[in-house]
């Protein structure tokens, strides 16, 4: 048994059993990819794969309860590597962060600032997704720690924490009708309008869907879009009424648009941070934690993956 067969068996699974993807991710050949996995097979006493002639079709009932034992090991050895790495060069190495474009744009940059300097022979990789996307690459180990506010929580092979509480603003353009409604602006008042915000899944969405079936009321959606920036663009072009997240929105930035707070009308939305179970984390990933979250200690950390069940 090699690293090599383990590696081979858990990206034929990742990669829905098409080994001329497996092939091209690890470098070799499709037929050393078949080689590895028949060695280790053989060497086993069972077929981790069904096949149907040379194509590989799904996992047998012992892959089902060996694939999560190759995917430990896997990970225990990325471990012991990251191990050595802390104390060989403390200061040095790659940090990966995976986060929605909301998160990247306008919760992070000043972070990422802060942590370069700290920081500066770490190299800083940014990926931006929707919240399964970022949950998909901590899973995969593609990502060392994950920013996003809807579903991170919902996976039970990461560990996940809370970071900030925040609600939604509406943006219209300067003299819209809604900026001269006396009171605080109602649910039944931002209907009569036609509404541009967020796709389904990104940066609170639900809870907006989700006030308006409380009140019975059928919002006209007309544009959605992942960033709050293309939000604000055609609200500008005077195609509707924007709703985005509050952290989107700066009155010295945005002189162009009327800026309506809507935290009364939509449930308080919660950013966490999710991170794999049972990974490594480097010194300095704990120093971003912090840097992004500063409740979120090392040893509040650290306590959270030990009180993680596997």
């Amino acid at each position: 048994m090699n690293f090599q067969q383990l590696r081979s068996v858990r990206e034929a699974a990742r990669c829905n059993f098409n080994l001329t993807e497996v092939a091209a991710l690890l470098c070799t050949s499709q037929p050393g990819v078949s080689r590895q996995i028949r060695e280790l097979e053989d060497e086993l006493g069972v077929e981790i794969f069904a096949r149907a002639g040379k194509r590989l079709t799904g996992l047998t009932p012992p892959g089902v309860a060996i694939l999560p034992i190759v995917e430990r090991l896997l990970l225990d050895a990325d471990n012991i590597r990251r191990a050595g790495q802390e104390f060989s060069a403390e200061m040095q190495g790659q940090l990966t962060v995976a986060a929605t474009h909301s998160q990247a744009r306008y919760a992070l940059p000043q972070v990422v600032k802060e942590f370069r300097d700290r920081f500066p022979k770490v190299t800083l990789h940014l990926h931006q997704g929707s919240p399964k996307q970022v949950a998909a690459m901590l899973i995969s180990g593609e990502a060392d720690i994950g920013v996003a506010t809807e579903a991170l929580s919902d996976y039970s092979q990461l560990v996940t924490l809370p970071c900030y509480r925040w609600t939604h603003s509406i943006v219209v353009p300067r003299g819209h009708p809604l900026l001269d409604e006396p009171g605080p602006v109602t649910l039944e008042q931002l209907t009569r309008y036609p509404i541009i915000t967020y796709e389904v899944g990104y940066t609170g969405r639900s809870h907006i869907d989700d006030a308006f079936h409380a009140a019975g009321l059928q919002p006209d959606v007309v544009l959605t879009a992942m960033d709050a920036d293309v939000i604000k663009t055609y609200v500008e072009l005077g195609m509707g009424i924007g709703i985005v997240a509050s952290i989107a929105v700066d009155e010295a930035r945005d002189r162009d648009f009327g800026i309506i707070e809507a935290g009364h009308l939509f449930a308080v939305n919660v950013t966490r941070l999710g991170l794999r179970k049972g990974a490594w984390l480097r010194g300095y990933a704990y120093s971003f934690v912090e840097l992004f979250a500063p409740t979120l200690t090392r040893e509040v950390v650290s306590k959270a993956f030990s009180n993680s069940p596997d």
